[in-house]
C-alpha cells in the first residue's frame, strides 16, 4: 500500500466506523474563504457513496489547483447528493465572518435535505460549533478536512467553486490579481489595494455576486466603472470585496 492509499484509508476509517454504528447518510461540510481579504465565503456539503475511494482526496489546501479541478467532477460523480452555498460579502459585513459561515452551513443542510427527500443521519463539520443543522446530530472535528473523507471532499467542492468565482472577478478587475491570489492578502494584492482602493458594492454587488454563482444560468453582471475626477485621472471602481 503506497502513501496515497494509506491516506485515503485513514480518511475513510472514521466514517466507516460510523457506518458500522448505523449512520448511513453522513453529510461532510467545510468552507473556503474565511481567511482572504476579498471575496465571498463558499460552503460545501456532500454525502459520499460508501464505496467512493478517490485518489488525491485531502484537505483542499494540500491538493494542487489542477488536481482540485479534476476531483471536483469526480466527487460529484461519487456523491449521493451535494451542495455549495455562497455567502456574500454584504452578509459577512452584517453578521461577521464566523456567523456568515454558519449561515452558509445551515443553507447547505437545508438544501441537502430538500434534494435527498429525507433527513440524513449525521453531520460532520470541520471545527465549527454552535451551528444549526436542522436538528440533525453533528460532530465538530478539529482539522476534519485532513482527517475525514467527506469533509475533505466538501472542502474541495467549496474551494473550487470559490476559486472559479475569483477568476471571474479577475476578468472584471484585473488590477487586483484575483486569478492568482484568490483574494488572499499577498504582497501584490495589498499593494493593489493601496493603489486602486477598496470600495464595497451594495445592491449592485449583491446582484452581481449572485449572478456569478456557478449554478446561476445567467452568467455574471459586470458592475459599471465610476470616474472620480478628484483622483488625478485614476478611476474609482465598485470593487466587490471586503477588508476584515
Amino acid at each position: 500500500m503506497n502513501k496515497d492509499e494509506e491516506r485515503i484509508k485513514f480518511l475513510k476509517s472514521y466514517e466507516e466506523k460510523l457506518h458500522n454504528e448505523g449512520y448511513n447518510l453522513i453529510i461532510g461540510i467545510d468552507e473556503a474563504g474565511r481567511g482572504p481579504l476579498a471575496g465571498p465565503v463558499s460552503v460545501g456539503a456532500v454525502i459520499m457513496k460508501p464505496k467512493s475511494n478517490l485518489e488525491w482526496v485531502n484537505d483542499s489546501k494540500k491538493v494542487t489547483e489542477r488536481r482540485r479541478e479534476i476531483l471536483y467532477d469526480k466527487i460529484i460523480e461519487d456523491s449521493i447528493v451535494w451542495d455549495v452555498e455562497i455567502v456574500t460579502q454584504s452578509e459577512i459585513d452584517e453578521y461577521n465572518i464566523l456567523e456568515a459561515t454558519k449561515i452558509g452551513l445551515n443553507r447547505c443542510v437545508k438544501s441537502i435535505i430538500n434534494k435527498l427527500g429525507k433527513v440524513p443521519d449525521l453531520v460532520l463539520v470541520d471545527a465549527l460549533k454552535d451551528i444549526d443543522t436542522c436538528d440533525i446530530p453533528y460532530e465538530s472535528i478539529i482539522k476534519g478536512d485532513a482527517t475525514c473523507y467527506s469533509i475533505s471532499c466538501a472542502s474541495i467542492l467549496a474551494k473550487v467553486t470559490r476559486d472559479r468565482l475569483m477568476r471571474e472577478y479577475d476578468e472584471i478587475y484585473p488590477q487586483y490579481g484575483f486569478a492568482k491570489n484568490k483574494g488572499y492578502g499577498t504582497k501584490a494584492h495589498i499593494e493593489a489595494i493601496k493603489e486602486y482602493g477598496a470600495v464595497k458594492g451594495t445592491y449592485l454587488g449583491i446582484k452581481r455576486i449572485l449572478k456569478c454563482h456557478p449554478f446561476h444560468e445567467g452568467g455574471y453582471d459586470p458592475v459599471p466603472k465610476k470616474e472620480n475626477k478628484n483622483l488625478e485621472g485614476k478611476k474609482e471602481e465598485w470593487v466587490i470585496f471586503t477588508i476584515y
